[in-house]
């Protein structure tokens, strides 16, 4: 049994089966948990995350035997998420703190938690990070203004990538609770299959990437361009928002560099958005960054869709 026991403080609790996962539960603003209904008081230690493909390695490797928090469920996009000074406290007490790192938790500058606890899931794999050069500003709806500068941290895209995270959490976790080592290890090894097939499937669906370019709607899929090869220009649209004539001069502009067919979006974009690009020529489809829980199913099932979505765009007859 683990040497440190602490009274788990959950104040909310999100539903997902030790090897799947599904939707948020509860009310918008509360502390999200993740693990089975019994787990906050069976489970024998508690563990933050950072971003939902967190939440589902974690889970995948020690659910229910730990109880996992993942607070920023519920926030529009989780890499703008910020812990409240409560929410910290909590944060500190927990048995370790999984973050994402690349630069995804800015929060973590201005906070105090204990570095012993700390695990950050790409730290051993900084030379695979990918550098942003653009420092256009926008925003995401009630997140504000930002700018997509520094480093690109949807490194959970390129599922090579999140495999070096999740046996990076699964190390931690060895030498956190070393009498769980084979349960980890067992675990880790079922995951890394499952995600070895999905960049099989991602691959083969993306086959013909190099002869076909397309736009990106926002700058997010940086690993997943570099590791099939996708070739295309990156806007700053938000499904949400109508595009001014400015977006759509750019866009034109692009379109004339280099013919596009598809648009990649994060969501589906507004009615008239897509009906405006359909008469440019440009089709859209829908690649989730799996950032967020699905509505329905698991990330695994999230990034299978985004395979059936890609293939639409490079491997069905155009």
């Amino acid at each position: 049994m683990k040497k440190r026991q602490r009274h788990v403080l959950s104040i909310m609790a999100m539903t997902l089966l030790a090897l799947g996962g599904c939707g948020p539960t509860g009310s918008p603003g509360e502390t999200t948990g993740t693990g089975s209904a019994a787990a906050s008081t069976s489970a024998i230690g508690t563990v933050e995350v950072t971003n939902y493909p967190l939440a589902y390695v974690v889970e995948r490797l020690a659910g229910p035997l730990l109880e996992v928090r993942f607070r920023a469920a519920e926030a529009p996009d989780p890499a703008y998420w910020r812990p409240t000074a409560e929410q910290v406290i909590v944060m500190q007490e927990a048995d370790l703190v999984v973050v994402n790192g690349a630069g995804y938790e800015g929060w973590l500058e201005d906070v105090s938690l204990p570095t012993s606890r700390l695990v950050d899931s790409t730290a051993q794999a900084r030379d695979r990070l990918i550098a942003i050069v653009s420092t256009e500003t926008h925003s995401h709806g009630l997140e504000g203004e930002h700018e997509h500068t520094g480093t690109a941290f949807t490194t959970w895209l390129d599922p090579t990538v999140l495999i070096a995270q999740a046996r990076a959490v699964g190390e931690a976790f060895e030498r956190e609770w070393p009498e769980h080592a084979a349960l980890f290890a067992d675990r880790l090894a079922a995951l890394v299959a499952d995600l070895e097939a999905l960049d099989a499937e991602l691959a083969v669906a993306t086959a013909s990437a190099a002869d076909r370019p397309v736009i990106f709607s926002h700058p997010v899929y940086q690993y997943l361009e570099r590791r099939y090869g996708l070739v295309g220009d990156s806007l700053h649209w938000e499904p949400d928002a109508a595009p001014d004539e400015s977006r759509w001069a750019e866009l034109e502009r692009l379109l004339n560099h280099r013919r596009a067919a598809w648009m990649i979006w994060e969501a589906e974009p507004l009615a008239e958005t897509a009906e405006r690009l359909l008469g440019a020529g440009v089709r859209v489809v829908v690649v989730d960054p799996c950032s967020t829980p699905p509505v329905e199913g698991d990330f695994l099932d999230a990034v299978r869709h985004n395979a059936e979505a890609l293939r639409a765009v490079y491997v069905a007859e155009q």
